[in-house]
């Protein structure tokens, strides 16, 4: 059974940094996508980026792009988002997501069977 927990979510001053991990156990991640997403107060949950673990590719969507970037430590089987230049319209509930099946970038939530429990990131100004 896939799982997947995140940390390293908390308040941060606008303009900080802060990195956030997902763990994953129960497979390994050679060949699956990793995707993050979020959720802020009162709005749909967007998607961030992913990374394709095939050959290590990331895309992310304008909101983000420039400002984070997704990474992966093969050995500890754990994908990383590292958020920079934070902006408090960042606060939201980050969720990692994969699916066994997707080997390509998806941006759609119902591409992902498999999600984490999310970590809070709070961006004040």
């Amino acid at each position: 059974q896939v799982q997947l927990v995140e940390s390293g979510g908390g308040l941060v001053q606008a303009g900080g940094s802060l990195r956030l991990s997902c763990a994953a156990s129960g497979f390994t991640l050679d060949y699956y996508t990793r995707a993050w997403f979020r959720q802020a107060p009162g709005k749909e949950r967007e998607a961030i980026g992913c990374i394709v673990t095939s050959d290590d590719s990331t895309y992310y969507t304008d909101s983000v792009k420039g400002r984070f970037t997704i990474s992966r430590d093969k050995a500890k089987n754990t994908v990383y988002l590292h958020m920079n230049s934070l902006k408090p319209e960042d606060t939201a509930v980050y969720y990692c997501a994969t699916d066994t099946k997707l080997r390509y970038c998806s941006f759609e939530e119902t591409a992902f069977g498999s999600w984490g429990q999310g970590t809070q990131v709070t961006v004040s100004s």
